[in-house]
């Protein structure tokens, strides 16, 4: 859906493999340094009004997958709220950009999900500019990379994790299902970390675990109302959130059995197709694109 180059292509060779340069950034990182640059679908992604008429509120919009899935949306014809940390404004402005480049309306929010009437505010912007939610794509996260064991995790960073991972999305799902009508769907971003967890993410695998959880129960529990939840479980992916909490970029991605990260374009069409009508008897299902990890 992302690439209409003609005839198969190698998935091994379609995008940069490791090595990569060594690159640090202080968090939360930003698009512009990164090297090599990720795709986010910006010369690649053709929509077919698969989503015309809807509106998507997004959280942490403003660079790596939340960026691609909020400019295919607008590609499918979707009006797009999204949210994005005060420091990332700059990628706010393009990611922005990319929508009404589109045709469609874009609501960039500075919105930090770990405060809950923060969260309360983002929907009431979002409903007030773009009249009701249609799709909830639970996407921003934090993680730090810990190589030193359990003992090197401390609370500000456990508690960071938990109130971006869990509280948000909680909070945040629980708020915009009253401006949710029958036919919507909640699409949340957990990871092959849920299921292969590696011991320097601990705090950040246990959250993706939770997430899958969540996802299954909601769904069963809004099942009746007509309104599906989804999640999708990404491998590694080429996004600013490596270089700013990975001690080491160079071979990031390269376990995966395609050898290589995904770029953030190849996200996008996973949700894409949960959000659109052809998922319809979809929900309680964990879509997983890892470049070749068996997941559950």
């Amino acid at each position: 859906m992302a690439d209409h180059t003609h005839g198969p292509q190698d998935p091994v060779s379609k995008h940069p493999r490791p090595e990569f340069p060594q690159q640090e950034q202080e968090t939360p990182g930003w698009t512009g340094p990164m090297d090599p640059p990720p795709d986010h679908g910006e010369d690649s992604y053709q929509g077919h009004d698969v989503l015309a008429g809807h509106k998507a509120l997004i959280t942490g919009g403003d660079s790596g997958i939340g960026r691609a899935v909020a400019l295919a949306y607008a590609r499918e014809g979707a009006d797009v709220a999204f949210s994005y940390l005060p420091e990332e404004e700059k990628e706010a402005e393009e990611t922005a950009r990319l929508i009404e480049d589109a045709g469609r309306k874009a609501v960039a929010v500075s919105c930090d999900i770990r405060d809950e009437a923060r969260c309360q505010a983002l929907v009431d912007r979002a409903v007030a500019e773009l009249g009701r939610i249609d799709i909830l794509v639970n996407n921003a996260a934090y993680q730090m990379s810990q190589p030193d064991g359990i003992s090197a995790i401390s609370t500000e960073q456990f508690d960071r994790v938990m109130r971006t991972n869990l509280y948000g999305m909680f909070w945040l799902s629980k708020m915009s299902l009253p401006h949710m009508r029958r036919g919507g769907c909640i699409i949340n971003s957990t990871s092959v970390q849920a299921y292969k967890p590696s011991p320097h993410l601990l705090d950040y695998a246990m959250t993706k675990g939770a997430i899958v959880t969540f996802t299954q129960g909601l769904a069963q529990m809004l099942a009746e109302d007509g309104i599906r939840v989804n999640a999708v479980a990404p491998g590694p992916v080429w996004t600013p959130l490596i270089p700013a909490t990975m001690p080491d970029t160079t071979s990031f991605g390269k376990q995966a059995p395609l050898g290589r990260p995904a770029q953030p374009a190849e996200m996008a069409p996973a949700y894409v197709f949960l959000a659109s009508p052809q998922a319809g008897y979809i929900t309680a299902e964990i879509l997983n694109a890892t470049g070749g990890t068996p997941l559950p």
